[in-house]
């Protein structure tokens, strides 16, 4: 295995295509993630937190688009934007510094 924090920190940044493609916050780390896991060090690691992460984001999303009748969604959406945006450049940044990640709020579903 090699490293290569340059892949991992894209991979962090890849999330924040879903502003571009839909689902592309999903598919383009699944995709580096299934093709280089065993090829680069750390990066499976990484990619098993990012689809928690995004997996996670995506069960709070569809959780507050019923709540936005009551009013208490839109917070909730708002709050899932700011965090879909700060944490992959937050975890990039460390990933260039060869720290582990940390997404907090995400559920475990690959460990």
């Amino acid at each position: 295995m090699k490293q290569d924090n340059q892949t991992i920190v894209l991979m962090h940044l890849s999330q924040l295509a879903t502003f571009v493609l839909a689902f592309g916050s999903i598919l383009i780390p699944l995709i580096i993630w299934l093709t280089q896991k065993e090829k680069i060090k750390d990066l499976d690691a990484h990619g098993k937190m990012i689809l928690n992460f995004q997996f996670s984001l995506l069960i709070y999303s569809f959780i507050c688009i019923p709540l936005v009748f009551v009013g208490v969604g839109i917070l909730g959406l708002l709050v899932i934007l700011v965090i879909s945006i700060v944490y992959p450049i937050k975890n990039a940044i460390r990933a260039s510094d060869e720290q582990p990640p940390v997404y907090p709020y995400s559920i475990a579903f690959l460990k």
